[in-house]
């Protein structure tokens, strides 16, 4: 019998939580006190997210997970900077997750904050905010006004990033250890739509 790959049994359980999430019917499952006692010593998480710092966004609830089975990194639009992608190699180097999702949402409004800024008369940021969105900015010049597209086209580039600036995880990813799935989070639907995959997650 064939066996199936932790990243296609990883991203079966996370898809499988959004159906029961989204169909109202979560199942809130291991987040009891024998849970808590079980992980005490230890993690073990079955995937890495790198998703969004809104309050809508949180990656345990809308994939109806427990305590222990994610490892979460997030920052407002899902940036891939230096301390996201050390979280993201630490997951994989010390933690084993066969699974890296990089998580984007609709109505995001770190992308929102990019294009707004790219105006000519836009007035300026705080200068952190405005440093932080600078990632974005390539993505506003590719989808100009239109939200959906900019955030399509940053979601692509973030997986690019971490892929380039990870020698890691590039090579974790190239000899299969490792799959890498961009998805996109609907706000109102509660549905995890998968955009594309690196690797062979099924």
């Amino acid at each position: 019998m064939t066996r199936t790959r932790p990243a296609t049994e990883a991203w079966r359980r996370l898809a499988e939580g959004n159906e029961r999430f989204a169909g109202d019917a979560p199942s809130h499952p291991r987040q009891d006190a024998a849970r808590r006692a079980e992980i005490a010593a230890g993690q073990a998480p079955s995937a890495a997210i790198l998703g969004c710092s809104d309050s809508r966004v949180a990656a345990e609830v809308l994939f109806d997970q427990g305590l222990g089975d994610l490892f979460v990194i997030r920052n407002a639009g899902q940036i891939a900077d230096a301390s996201a992608i050390a979280s993201v190699e630490y997951a994989v180097a010390v933690l084993g997750v066969p699974l890296v999702v990089v998580l984007a949402h609709d109505r995001c409004g770190a992308v929102q904050a990019a294009i707004d800024a790219s105006a000519p008369d836009a007035p300026p940021l705080p200068p952190l905010i405005a440093a932080h969105i600078r990632a974005i900015r390539p993505a506003v010049q590719a989808g100009g006004t239109d939200a959906a597209a900019v955030a399509g086209a940053h979601l692509e580039s973030t997986v690019a990033s971490l892929l380039a600036a990870s020698d890691l995880l590039s090579a974790a990813v190239a000899d299969g250890s490792v799959d890498v799935v961009g998805a996109t989070y609907r706000l109102a639907e509660g549905r995890v739509e998968r955009r594309f995959a690196i690797g062979d997650v099924a």
